[in-house]
């Protein structure tokens, strides 16, 4: 029978007396931006959920010290419930008027059962729904928050809602892990190990996890250097079995990942969801999925994307991010929307350094996957072999363009388009991941200078701008690539060069190729999204090379999987003229 949440029919709750932990009111009082809080908090630790198997989940309840009904948020994470969780979602939730859970994933925190990393987060979610519905304090109002995979148990949550769920907040957030951990079949090594540290040592507390988190960066080189690379991780994260699973299984349509994806929870889903991320977030492409996925079935839900990686949503960005999902919290469960902006979608414009209300998210129709077939909205740059950059198609009678067949039949001697450019790409000196979309603290946007000095990086810059330049939505690049081995990858990235020469990247993208003897393979490669604006003076620049490591395992040349491969084999990769850079713009 389905519990009332009429208040007369509650039984009578007498509250902790218990204060929150000192180190959450010591950080607490540190943030400066936030709203000055309504209410003391509470603090109940180290409550027993029952999961559906009879596994414990260690619960923490943090609320206001005030008569009244306030309504509920479930905080679920794999990385503890003390810092930062404690005074972030536990603290300043509950000192603006909401109870809030939060708990331990099964096989962390003192939780009993093992984790896993997508198969029991559906089913621990609606037990502890149900245990909410038992408690005292429980108005039958619930909304959910929280980060990274902290998003991915909201959605979880969401694929068989319950009827108490009336608001999500997916801030930086996972649905889907093989994306996390892949590129297609190339793996995404860093992302892999600090995922890895993060879920062994941070639920075990701050000082483990520091230490664990020093010995991966003190060991990060010898390990991503190993070969092979399968079970190097040891020396620094010892046996974690799970990530040795996640890292040898490339293929997304593998049985093993089964039931990993959520992407379908977004689907027809009617709780009102606001999506949070940042340019340089590791998993913004999941956000932006999940967003275009809400908006096609008529979902409600808003967007947010700030100037931030990663952890910087929750640092620098944390007052706009705070700010953000309190508004969306109080309008979906206290019925207060003052606080909502009037537009859906707000992004922070680079090069601009301003926000920018919008409509919806892209405000114009994404790059064509062809080259030859722009839209009205994108914008062609197109490279030449003297390294520069230009939006009139390089074609000559020598060299016509890429959609144009030579002329004569086959074998006869019409002239062949010359390479555009070539390097040589060595595994045994990958090309290094500068900056961009990583867990990392060396994410977001840096110096790309040393980077293309580089003869493993080609660069193609365009002249000093008339007037500037404002770029909105995806961006993609389409390649003509010959390689000598048959086997390579390909990493492009679009650079903004200021009036001093300092090249810092914007977005970027990723593919691995296989070609066949010299016929070139022809790809797409997305880039990402955007929001940024090249200020006139300033020269649009794409990189191109052969990988960026460790962010992806380096690609052997040989064809072997990196987690297996010992030799390595240098490979020649070429770029052919049918290339181009395809640019949105707000049209």
């Amino acid at each position: 029978m389905a519990r009332t949440h009429d208040a007369a029919a509650r039984p009578a709750w007498t509250p902790s007396a218990r204060k929150p932990p000192l180190s959450s009111r010591l950080m607490r009082s540190i943030w400066r931006g936030l709203p000055a809080k309504r209410y003391d908090v509470g603090w109940e630790p180290g409550l027993v959920v029952p999961a559906g198997d009879g596994s414990p989940l260690v619960t923490d309840h943090y609320f206001p010290r005030a008569d009244g009904d306030f309504p509920t948020l479930l905080v679920r994470s794999p990385y503890g419930r003390g810092l930062p969780w404690s005074p972030q979602y536990g603290v300043l939730f509950a000192e603006q008027g909401f109870h809030v859970i939060l708990q331990s994933c099964r096989g962390t925190g003192g939780s009993g059962g093992a984790f896993h990393y997508w198969r029991n987060e559906a089913a621990d979610g609606l037990a502890t729904v149900s245990w909410l519905r038992d408690q005292p304090w429980f108005d039958g109002t619930l909304g959910t928050i929280g980060p990274s995979y902290l998003g991915y148990v909201q959605w979880a949550l969401a694929l068989d809602p319950p009827p108490e769920l009336k608001a999500m907040v997916v801030q930086v957030g996972l649905h889907d892990p093989h994306a996390l951990f892949h590129s297609g079949r190339a793996l995404r090594l860093e992302n892999a190990l600090l995922v890895g540290v993060g879920v062994a040592h941070q639920h075990r507390g701050a000082v483990p996890f520091a230490k664990a988190a020093l010995r991966l960066q003190r060991r990060m080189r010898d390990i991503v250097g190993a070969r092979p690379l399968r079970g190097a991780y040891a020396s620094a994260l010892g046996d974690v079995p799970w990530l040795d699973d996640v890292m040898t299984h490339p293929d997304a349509g593998d049985p093993y990942w089964d039931g990993a994806s959520l992407a379908r929870a977004a689907e027809g889903l009617s709780v009102p969801t606001s999506l949070v991320t940042g340019w340089h977030d590791a998993l913004a492409d999941q956000t932006f999925e999940q967003y275009a996925r809400l908006r096609r079935t008529g979902g409600e839900t808003a967007l947010l994307v700030g100037p931030w990686t990663h952890t910087s949503a929750l640092q620098q960005g944390w007052p706009e991010v705070f700010a953000e999902s309190l508004a969306w919290l109080r309008a979906h469960l206290c019925g207060d929307r003052s606080g909502l902006r009037p537009t859906r979608v707000r992004v922070h414009v680079g090069g601009e350094d301003a926000w920018r209300d919008l409509d919806d998210w892209p405000p114009a129709a994404p790059p064509s996957p062809d080259a030859t077939e722009a839209t009205e909205a994108t914008d062609r740059w197109f490279p030449t072999p003297d390294g520069h950059l230009t939006r009139s198609h390089p074609a000559t009678p020598e060299t016509p363009a890429a959609h144009e067949a030579p002329a004569g039949p086959a074998g006869s001697s019409s002239a062949t388009p010359p390479p555009l450019a070539s390097f040589r790409y060595d595994p045994a000196d990958p090309t290094p991941s500068i900056g961009g979309a990583l867990l990392s603290r060396t994410a977001g946007p840096l110096d790309n200078g040393d980077l293309e000095a580089r003869e493993d990086v080609l660069t193609f810059t365009g002249p000093p701008l008339a007037e500037p330049v404002e770029i909105l939505g995806p961006v993609a690049a389409r390649l003509r690539v010959s390689t000598d081995t048959g086997y390579a990858d390909v990493f492009t990235r679009l650079c903004d060069v200021d009036e001093r020469g300092r090249s810092t990247n914007v977005c970027d993208g990723f593919a691995q190729l296989e070609t066949v003897g010299e016929e070139p393979a022809e790809v797409t490669v997305p880039m990402s999204a955007t929001a940024h604006r090249f200020p006139a003076g300033h020269r649009i620049r794409w990189q191109v090379s052969g990988g960026a490591h460790p962010r992806y395992a380096r690609n052997p040349g040989t064809g072997e999987s990196p987690m297996d491969a010992v030799g390595l084999e240098p490979t020649r990769i070429t770029l052919h003229t049918g290339c181009a850079l395809l640019l949105p713009h707000d049209g």
